[in-house]
């Protein structure tokens, strides 16, 4: 089984990386900047000219790209390549009804399509142990498991396609209100006169100790911003979660308000920081 990669940025380099190295059969790789494509290249993947080059020669064709109109170019290109032999696995964070859309086009041409995207950033790429919803048929999960295991160590399916990124955007939108809450009170705390280690320790004994706080302590203190995963890109996620209630007819007061903090960053020009940098923002305040 070929399987080709397309979308090399800061996860899907890693991601693709382990696949590389995991499977015992071609992989094939595209990124629209070509010292991407040729850095994979070296590693053991086999580069191609194009997405649809990609397409042409893969039997199994993951997508991983940054927003909901990238996924609409890259099928728009691929779509001709497309027919029963196929299975397309898109691992990007895009608008549910994108992804709904996708599968619709694939599955006129005769291929099948399943939503994957995944949590946990750079560090679990590398290691190979993201977490990875997936929204597809039983049957077609069952087959694109193992290949999913390549990168992922903990994988669900959700239910049918557009529950994989459903579940995506739920879990980030409560993550961001989790890190709100622990900029606010971190600041607090802060500002009479407790340490953030003592913080965190001190959280750890409670109903309060959380993993994003565990995880990001010592880059608060330290005001260390370097991106794992950017305020941009969560700010793109919670704007889609704000949709996604709007649609339903859910308000979601808690994530409107997290959903500020990051407006202020972007508009700040913060866009490319570590999300974690909404901490500084809201310490300014």
């Amino acid at each position: 089984m070929k399987i080709g990669f397309i979308g090399l940025g800061v996860m899907g380099e890693s991601m693709c990386e382990n696949i590389v190295k995991k499977h015992d059969d071609v992989v094939y790789v595209f990124d629209v900047v070509p010292e991407k494509t040729a850095k994979l290249a070296a590693l053991g993947a086999a580069g191609c000219p194009s997405n649809l080059a990609l397409a042409e020669k893969s039997d199994v064709i993951i997508t991983m790209v940054p927003r909901s109109e990238h996924l609409t170019g890259v099928y728009d290109e691929i779509l001709p390549a497309i027919d029963e032999t196929k299975i397309c696995i898109d691992m990007s964070t895009v608008d549910p009804s994108v992804s709904v859309a996708t599968a619709k086009r694939v599955e006129a041409r005769g291929g099948r399509f399943a939503d994957c995207p995944v949590v946990k950033s750079k560090p679990a790429a590398i290691a190979g142990t993201l977490g990875i919803y997936a929204g597809c048929s039983e049957a077609l999960f069952e087959e694109i498991r193992p290949i999913l295991l390549y990168m992922g160590c903990n994988v669900k399916r959700m239910g049918d396609v557009g529950s994989g990124i459903t579940m995506k955007i739920c879990h980030n939108a409560l993550v961001a209100q989790i890190q709100n809450g622990v900029n606010e009170t971190l600041a607090l705390a802060c500002k009479c006169g407790i340490s953030p280690g003592d913080f965190a320790e001190a959280i750890s004994y409670g109903g309060g100790q959380n993993f994003y706080l565990d995880g990001q302590w010592r880059n608060l203190a330290a005001e260390n911003w370097e991106t794992a995963f950017s305020m941009e890109n969560m700010h793109k996620d919670l704007g889609i979660c704000m949709a996604l209630s709007e649609e339903k007819g859910f308000p979601m007061p808690g994530a409107a308000n997290a959903k500020a903090v990051y407006d202020e960053g972007i508009q700040k020009g913060l866009g490319k920081l570590d999300f974690r940098a909404t901490y500084k923002i809201v310490k300014e305040r």
